[in-house]
C-alpha cells in the first residue's frame, strides 16, 4: 500500500538496482522471429530481431471526442474504428498487436513481413475513408476523423519488463527505431493517409502491384504516391525522405493485387514504361535520391556486419 511506502528506501533500491544494470552487459540473443509470451521477465537476456515491420494507426481527432453527455457514442466510435483496426492486423497474421489509446500497432517479422504489413495499412487506409463517412452521417456535428497510418522498419531488441509474479504489470519493449518512426509517420499524416519511411518505400518501389496504380481510369500511373519528408524525423536521417499514399485499394483490382502481394509477386506485364517513368521521377528529386543512395549504403554495411 503506498501508506507504507519509505521513499528513500525506494530510491536507494532503484540507484542499486540501476548501478547492477549498467555494470554488466545483458545477453543478446539474434533470432529470425520470438515467441512473446514466452518472453523472459526476471532473466537478463533480450531477444534481436534483425529486422520487424510496424504499422501504426491513429485516430484523427479522437482528443476532441467526449466521455460525458455523449458518452456513448464514444464508446460506439472507439469500438469500432479500434476494433476494426486490430481485425486488420490480425487478418494480415500480424506476429504482434498492441491497442494503444484510441489506435493501434502490428508488429510484422518473419517471411512476407514487408507484403503482410503493407497490404494490412493500405486495408486500414481504406476502411478509414468509409468508417469517416460512416461517422459523419451518424453525428454531422462530431470532428473530422478517420485513421492515419505510419509504416517503419528497423532491427529490434526485445524483452518482457515490469513487476515479476504480476503478469498484468508487464509488457515486452521493443527497443529500436520501427515502432517510433512509424508512430511519427502516423502522427505527420493526415485522416485516410498512408506514410512510410525512407526503406519501406525501398520495397514499395520494387513492386508493381504497391507503386502503379491499376489500369482504372486513365490507366497505370505513378502519381497514387508522393514524396514527403516526415519532419518529425531527423532530418540527417535518410529514413525521414519517406512516401506518403494518396489512394486506398480500387473496389475493381483491390482483391487481386492484395492477393498478388501476399502471394510474392511484384511485376505486372502492363507497366513496363511507368515502371521506367516512376523511377526518372525519383531520380529528379536530388534529395529523395540522395536519401536513397545513403540507405543503400547503410544497409550493405548491415549486411557485411552480420
Amino acid at each position: 500500500m503506498a501508506s507504507d511506502l519509505n521513499l528513500d528506501d525506494l530510491l536507494a533500491d532503484l540507484s542499486a538496482k540501476t548501478k547492477e544494470e549498467i555494470s554488466s552487459t545483458p545477453q543478446v540473443v539474434t533470432q529470425d522471429s520470438v515467441d512473446v509470451g514466452g518472453l523472459p521477465i526476471k532473466a537478463r537476456k533480450w531477444i534481436k530481431l534483425s529486422s520487424i515491420v510496424a504499422v501504426m494507426v491513429d485516430l484523427k481527432g479522437s482528443t476532441k471526442l467526449g466521455t460525458g453527455k455523449w458518452a456513448a457514442s464514444t464508446a460506439s466510435i472507439y469500438e469500432a474504428s479500434t476494433g476494426g483496426v486490430v481485425k486488420v492486423l490480425n487478418n494480415f497474421d500480424a506476429d504482434f498487436i498492441q491497442i494503444q489509446g484510441d489506435g493501434a500497432f502490428g508488429l510484422f517479422w518473419g517471411d512476407r513481413r514487408f507484403e503482410r504489413a503493407l497490404c494490412a495499412g493500405i486495408t486500414v487506409k481504406t476502411f478509414s475513408v468509409d468508417l469517416g463517412d460512416q461517422l459523419e452521417a451518424r453525428w454531422p456535428n462530431m470532428p473530422t476523423t478517420g485513421f492515419k497510418v505510419g509504416v517503419a522498419c528497423s532491427p529490434i531488441l526485445v524483452k518482457r519488463i515490469g513487476t515479476p509474479r504480476n503478469p498484468a504489470q508487464q509488457e515486452p519493449v521493443w527497443a529500436g527505431k520501427a515502432v517510433n518512426y512509424a508512430a511519427k509517420c502516423a502522427q505527420s499524416a493526415d485522416r485516410h493517409e498512408m506514410i512510410v519511411t525512407g526503406s519501406v518505400w525501398d520495397r514499395v518501389e520494387k513492386n508493381d502491384y504497391l507503386s502503379i496504380s491499376c489500369p482504372c481510369g486513365t490507366g497505370p500511373s505513378v502519381g497514387i504516391w508522393q514524396t514527403v519528408n516526415v519532419d518529425k524525423l531527423p532530418d540527417s536521417d535518410p529514413e525521414a525522405s519517406g512516401r506518403k499514399l494518396k489512394v486506398g485499394w480500387c473496389k475493381v483490382h483491390g482483391q487481386a493485387y492484395c492477393e498478388a502481394v501476399l502471394a510474392g509477386r511484384k511485376r505486372r506485364q502492363d507497366v513496363d514504361g511507368v515502371r521506367a517513368e516512376l523511377q526518372r521521377s525519383l531520380m529528379r528529386d536530388a534529395i529523395f535520391s540522395k536519401a536513397q543512395a545513403e540507405r543503400a549504403v547503410r544497409d550493405a554495411r548491415r549486411r557485411g556486419l552480420q
